[in-house]
């Protein structure tokens, strides 16, 4: 089995565990539900989550459903109003586009035969009208709902009262009056896939000069999509602060997801932000960069994730099993992730950002202590085996 791969990884009463409450569940019939087959979070969790769940004897199909961009634009435009009141909420035209392409998914995408079925985020959501009156439905929400637009959040509760129930990433997120039954499931990485397997040295730095990074001076990375939410110019502006007292160099490596169409228009802000200065790297990578994140991980000597509002950041997980001090913003997932001063620093300013990484730049005796908490931190809370362990236990509960 591939559980098996996992043995030295996590303790061996999990694995036993997981075939324990999987040998109930055997032949249950689960889909999950998304908007994108590649890049973000959601996409490389279910890339290595529904294998898990078909070895173990769960019967685990994905499907996506589709779009135009005009659809596109407006979930992302939900999606935006969901984690910030800032903005106009949905206008009569966006909720014709939205029902338009959920009737249109709804006859397309069959999820008949299915005892279970997990709808990921806001896009697929309306699908619930498909709901059988002997199947379970589960909305799982991967972003920030604690203080949404009111407007937004009333158009999407109208679909969440017909779910069996909610998960959420942290019991922060769950907006108040939410009427459905609610869980706490956080997301996972996999230390065994491509981004976060070992490397040797070797590797990383022919990788890494391959993208043309100086492999001599201390490195301050962010990983993440071209979002505006992730605040790559604050990082720019905090890399200028730090680069005014220590010789050093930023990485901002990121993608598009598919169902993100502002990741253009956010990327080429950054890159007119960058281009007068120096030492600062740009990389627009393809969605199956995984092997280039995992080596420029383990080739940076401080990993940010300056975020304004964060659904979970799974970078951070990443970054810290690579034994990483990862300085990140005092916001959603990222401080459940960080143990403050002990796994990195959480921080709240542009110049909390520069003082922090200024400090790991100089103490490499500091970075190596964090690293080494940080990695011991993901090791119990945030490997794939313990989120594959809590979605079986919800399965049993549900059925």
């Amino acid at each position: 089995m591939a559980l098996d791969r996992y043995r030295g990884i996590v303790e061996d009463m999990l694995l036993e565990e997981i075939r324990l409450i999987a040998k109930e569940l055997k032949g249950l019939r689960v889909l999950n539900v998304n908007s994108a087959k590649k890049g973000g979070g959601v996409a490389k969790i279910l890339n290595r989550l529904v294998p898990l769940l078909r070895d173990v004897g769960i019967k685990a199909d994905w499907k996506t459903i589709r779009g135009d961009p005009e659809f596109f634009r407006v979930t992302k435009k939900l999606h935006n109003l969901l984690h910030l009141k800032e903005g106009k909420t949905l206008d009569s035209k966006d909720i014709t586009t939205y029902l338009r392409w959920t009737f249109i998914n709804s006859k397309e995408l069959d999820t008949s035969n299915y005892d279970l079925v997990i709808i990921h985020d806001p896009q697929p959501m309306g699908l619930i009208i498909n709901k059988k009156e002997d199947q379970r439905w589960v909305w799982r929400c991967h972003i920030d709902l604690s203080t949404p637009d009111e407007g937004a959040w009333n158009f999407v509760e109208q679909f969440l009262n017909a779910y069996d129930c909610a998960i959420f990433h942290i019991p922060e997120f769950v907006k108040e009056g939410v009427k459905v039954r609610t869980f706490i499931i956080p997301p996972s990485i996999d230390p065994l896939d491509e981004k976060n397997r070992e490397l040797k040295e070797e590797e990383v730095l022919k990788i890494v000069k391959g993208l043309g990074i100086n492999l001599e001076k201390p490195t301050i990375l962010q990983v993440s999509r071209f979002d505006k939410l992730k605040d790559p110019l604050g990082v720019i502006e905090g890399f200028k602060l730090l680069k005014e007292e220590i010789d050093c160099q930023l990485i901002l490596a990121g993608s598009f997801a598919e169902d993100d169409p502002e990741g253009k228009e956010v990327l080429n802000t950054v890159l007119s932000k960058a281009k007068p200065l120096k030492d600062v790297h740009i990389l627009n990578l393809p969605p199956d960069s995984d092997l280039t994140i995992n080596a420029l991980q383990r080739f940076a000597t401080v990993v940010v994730q300056k975020s304004i509002r964060e659904g979970f950041g799974l970078v951070v997980s990443e970054a810290m099993w690579k034994e990483k001090a990862v300085v990140g913003s005092n916001v959603g997932g990222i401080r459940r992730q960080i143990i403050d001063r002990r796994t990195g620093f959480l921080i709240n300013s542009v110049e909390g950002m520069a003082y922090r990484v200024k400090q790991l730049l100089m103490d490499e005796e500091l970075r190596r202590e964090m690293g080494k908490n940080a990695k011991g931190w993901v090791c119990h809370r945030f490997l794939i085996l313990r989120h594959l362990r809590d979605y079986l236990l919800l399965f049993n509960e549900l059925l």
